[in-house]
């Protein structure tokens, strides 16, 4: 380890010891999720003043503006092109041939996606040996001083024998899609190769307690409870951040006339629900619908599929235009559930409950998988059908639903920062088990409440913020998924929209403050370094909630 002089070009303060990093990702560095995080992470470090060396999929890294160098093995052995000096990260492809093995289905330029349990042994393991071979190349060439890999399999397993010979220390990132589905779905295949990655590690990161149990269940070792820490992903908070009304107005309408222009072939969203999906324009004349002037916007993030909880939150939204009649949805992403949602959405406007019931009756089927109806929505709309004057209300205002709920598609991660600081909350109302709540961290970045279903990840963000926020709003930032979802929902959101404005900037501001203090990238990168040597007495162990009481239940009455 080398404790040198840099001149930082971002003008970060710089630490004392500067560290060659490894970085093992092996897939993009665009979109969502793990890509994003490193990404972030490879910056974030770069602007530490740190050198990073990141293994990726990438094919456009050349284009993105914190890499300086580029490395492949196209002609045979390694070659590394520099783009610009100083060089502070260089990202390397390695040659693993057209086969790139994922979590779940997905598709991927110039290769093809193939599930882990699709793989016979040999294409396994010719896959893990030629990073492996990647690897020891870049760590020949630049002597890394630590090294992280992410993923549970096969990123670890790979810098394992990598890394034996010349011990350079490492952690683990856990991201939640290869340990629930690959290894705790066939164990006696991928579990050894776990084990295996994970034996050596310094420090093993997951982004909430609801991962580390899982992590633990999954590989019941006690050495590796002892090394876990927290390791959230973290929030840009340069991009990030609030906005004045007016500043706020003009980047969406910069956004919009970005989208209005691009060209090149689009791929229908409703045909392709890969991460590719996307309809520029379809999304530009969306958010035209949009009057920052007159609406108060209230955002969904994320996929849309049921285990989001997206019916719940469609249907929560006439109790929501009942007290709030110029509030207005903006559901920005895509999915198998896309044209489901569509269907509900015209079913309400036309008040035809009983076509709502029977798509709750069908549940996951009408997004391809089996039959489970929607217990807690279905509870929901017997409760509305027994009250008549509740119904007729909620009908009336389920006509207006036509105009004031706009599906954007999906929107590149980059282009939130120029529609979140126009909204006054964010719903995120999944149901399913989520490692971490990324898009409530961004939020509250830019001042905006997030309202999330009580439970794993999510619980964990929203108890981080309720410790700063005022009294009156805690209760609303989270909600229980039972029978009543739907009215907690709108219960939550009208509760916020109509609270008084100093209690609505108090709140902004504590959310704001807390954002940055426990997401911002530098932070995260620092908690990387202290994993990776083994620092873990400074990085806060995985505590379970303390949720207390939940909120009493609203009614529709």
């Amino acid at each position: 380890m080398r404790a040198v002089k840099a001149a930082d070009r971002h003008n970060t303060p710089l630490p004392s010891l500067i560290l060659r990093i490894l970085i093992f990702h092996g897939y993009l560095l665009a979109g969502t999720g793990s890509n994003v995080y490193n990404a972030n992470l490879a910056a974030a470090l770069a602007e530490l003043g740190h050198e990073v060396h990141l293994v990726t999929q990438e094919r456009h890294a050349a284009d993105l503006g914190f890499v300086d160098a580029v490395g492949n093995w196209d002609t045979g052995g390694l070659k590394i092109e520099t783009l610009r000096t100083p060089v502070r990260v260089t990202a390397y492809r390695p040659d693993i041939g057209k086969v790139l093995p994922v979590y779940v289905a997905d598709r991927y330029d110039a290769l093809e996606a193939r599930l882990f349990s699709d793989l016979s042994d040999d294409q396994l393991e010719s896959y893990i040996a030629a990073n492996v071979a990647a690897v020891s190349d870049v760590i020949a060439a630049v002597r890394p001083d630590v090294a992280l890999a992410n993923h549970l399999v096969m990123g670890p397993v790979i810098l394992a024998r990598a890394l034996e010979a010349p011990a350079i220390p490492y952690a683990v990132k856990i991201h939640g899609s290869a340990l629930e589905y690959t290894v705790k779905a066939d164990p006696t295949r991928f579990l050894p190769y776990a084990v295996e990655g994970l034996k050596s590690a310094r420090g093993i990161l997951v982004g909430s307690r609801h991962t580390a149990e899982s992590l633990w269940t999954a590989l019941d070792d006690s050495s590796i409870q002892a090394r876990t820490r927290l390791g959230p992903p973290g929030v840009n908070v340069t991009t990030f951040a609030p906005r004045e009304r007016d500043l706020a107005t003009v980047g969406l309408a910069r956004l919009r006339a970005r989208l209005s222009g691009a060209t090149g072939a689009t791929i229908d969203p409703k045909q392709d629900q890969s991460s590719f999906a996307r309809d520029p324009h379809e999304a530009a004349a969306a958010l035209t619908r949009l009057d920052p002037s007159n609406d108060r916007l209230v955002s969904y993030v994320g996929k849309i599929i049921i285990s989001k909880g997206v019916d719940l939150m469609l249907c929560a939204w006439p109790l929501v235009l009942e007290e709030v009649p110029t509030a207005r949805l903006v559901i920005i992403g895509f999915g198998a559930y896309r044209e489901g949602l569509e269907r509900m959405l015209a079913l309400l406007a036309a008040g035809d409950l009983a076509g709502v019931v029977d798509m709750a009756q069908q549940g996951r089927a009408l997004e391809g998988g089996p039959s489970s109806p929607l217990e807690h929505l279905i509870s929901f709309l017997a409760r509305l059908e027994s009250d008549e004057r509740g119904r007729e209300r909620y009908l009336a205002s389920a006509r207006r639903l036509a105009d004031r709920v706009v599906l954007t598609g999906r929107l590149e991660h980059e282009e939130m920062v120029d529609v979140l600081p126009l909204c006054e909350a964010q719903i995120v109302p999944s149901t399913f088990p989520e490692a971490f709540g990324m898009v409530a961290a961004e939020a509250s970045a830019c001042g905006v409440l997030p309202i999330c279903a009580g439970h794993s990840g999510l619980a964990e963000v929203t108890q981080a913020l309720a410790s700063s926020v005022p009294e009156p709003v805690r209760d609303w930032l989270s909600f229980p998924v039972d029978d009543y979802a739907v009215e907690a929902i709108a219960s939550r959101l009208c509760a916020w929209m109509t609270a008084p404005q100093a209690l609505r900037e108090a709140t902004r501001e504590a959310l704001v403050a807390t954002a940055r203090d426990r997401y911002s990238w530098h932070g995260v990168a620092r908690g990387v370094l202290d994993a990776a040597q083994g620092h873990l007495d400074d990085l806060p162990a995985p505590r379970p909630l303390g949720l207390g009481t939940p909120p009493d239940r609203p009614v529709l009455g």
